[in-house]
């Protein structure tokens, strides 16, 4: 493939990405929490992450994630815990009230993705479990690149 042909490529691929980002909030729509917060959930799991992280993650700066956070924290899903490896910082942790609003939400996620997953023929189906490996290693390779010591989420 010449380098025509993988801007091309690329260009189409990041397209995909930004459309999925649009559907998945709307299929949210419906749910007590808004996408930004079941967002925050999913990448809070287990030890948490500094608000920092948080922000990047939601590609926008620390008041705003801070304030979602807070959010959060006001009914019980998150806490604030200091990060055991700096003093300083603190990291944004799921309650367990969290946990179980976290997997109701990502249910009702995957719910509405089987419908629309029931759509495809079996061969699509097919060439989408195919592509889905090829999907995760871009992921990854996009994830070391913009932040190298932190887990993907």
């Amino acid at each position: 493939m010449n380098d025509q042909e993988l801007a091309a490529l690329a260009e189409r691929f990041r397209g995909m990405l930004r459309l999925a980002v649009f559907v998945s909030r709307r299929l949210d729509g419906s749910s007590n929490l808004s996408t930004t917060q079941v967002s925050i959930l999913n990448m809070t799991e287990g030890n948490g992450l500094r608000m920092g992280v948080v922000a990047a993650n939601l590609g926008v700066r620390v008041p705003s994630a801070t304030e979602q956070v807070a959010r959060l924290e006001r009914v019980g899903l998150v806490e604030r815990r200091a990060d055991p490896s700096d003093a300083r910082a603190v990291v944004v942790v799921r309650t367990p009230r969290g946990d179980q609003a976290a997997e109701e939400a990502n249910r009702l996620r995957t719910a509405r993705m089987v419908t629309v997953l029931d759509t495809l023929d079996p061969d699509e189906l097919e060439a989408l479990r195919a592509a889905l490996p090829v999907m995760d290693k871009i992921n990854e390779h996009l994830h070391t690149l913009s932040n190298p010591k932190e887990r993907i989420s």
